[in-house]
């Protein structure tokens, strides 16, 4: 990529960089911006080394976007942000200074806090086992074992939706809905876990379909990828839905992201 024609943006971190890179992403999707290049600068520890990359993002007409807790290097950021005419977003000092005046209290300033081995990461390693060997109702046991059941007819999104909810900590089994299959009794059993039925555009669904079967090398024309048996499948879920009395959710045009937290959203307020 010529360097001369890129949008330049800078991670420093003195962790892995991951908070800062999902902030700058997400305002990068408001933007039109081709060639844009965003650098992480990991486990920066010193002076000398922020320097470095300061003097990069200088040469190449970029900005810097930062997660340092230590106050040295917050202080030497700010410095070399004036000395270079450098643009440095804070994405954590805002935040951290919101909680010491908030609450009277003095943050821990010990870099790799979030990704450290406590409870909560192993507890997110468990759900994402529990979401690969139960994919797709492998097993229909594991729904009286589940936090949360989703529901949905081919090509939904359940798999990659179970995925992105077991990294937030919840086991999650998903269950094909299909009108020549009838659903597992253990779904009437259900106490501990939230059943979600998940539904969509059927032209939508259609054209999903259809680009499935063309990766896949196979006949467009077969009746799964067909309005009409689309139709046929959205109409018995939603009978399905309407019998088990579970919230549904509509993920048409909707990012993974974004189903997730309305899931959550119910899960919270339960």
């Amino acid at each position: 990529m010529d360097q001369s024609s890129t949008h330049f943006i800078a991670i420093c971190s003195d962790s892995i960089g991951e908070t800062a890179e999902a902030v700058v992403q997400a305002t990068l999707r408001q933007f039109e911006l081709p060639n844009t290049e965003i650098k992480r600068y990991m486990n920066v520890r010193d002076e000398e080394e922020l320097t470095a990359l300061m003097e990069e993002v200088a040469r190449r007409g970029g900005f810097v976007a930062y997660t340092l807790v230590q106050p040295e290097l917050r202080e030497a950021m700010r410095e070399e942000a004036v000395r270079l005419n450098i643009r440095a977003v804070d994405i954590m000092g805002p935040m951290m200074q919101a909680f010491a005046d908030t609450f009277n209290d003095d943050p821990k300033r010990l870099p790799g806090l979030l990704h450290r081995l406590d409870d909560s990461y192993f507890r997110r390693v468990e759900a994402m086992e529990f979401a690969v060997q139960y994919d797709d109702g492998k097993d229909v046991s594991a729904i009286l074992k589940a936090d949360i059941i989703l529901l949905g007819v081919s090509r939904i999104s359940k798999t990659p939706l179970s995925m992105f909810l077991a990294h937030k900590g919840y086991k999650t089994v998903n269950y094909p809905v299909v009108p020549e299959m009838a659903l597992p009794s253990q779904l009437q059993e259900v106490k501990q876990g939230i059943i979600i039925g998940l539904t969509m555009d059927a032209e939508h669904l259609l054209k999903i379909r259809s680009e499935r079967l063309k990766v896949m090398g196979l006949p467009h024309q077969v009746q799964y990828a067909t309005l009409e048996r689309i139709q046929e499948e959205l109409d018995y879920a939603k009978l399905l839905y309407t019998d088990l009395g579970c919230p549904v959710i509509d993920v048409t045009d909707k990012a993974i992201e974004e189903s997730a937290g309305l899931i959550m959203n119910l899960i919270h307020h339960r």
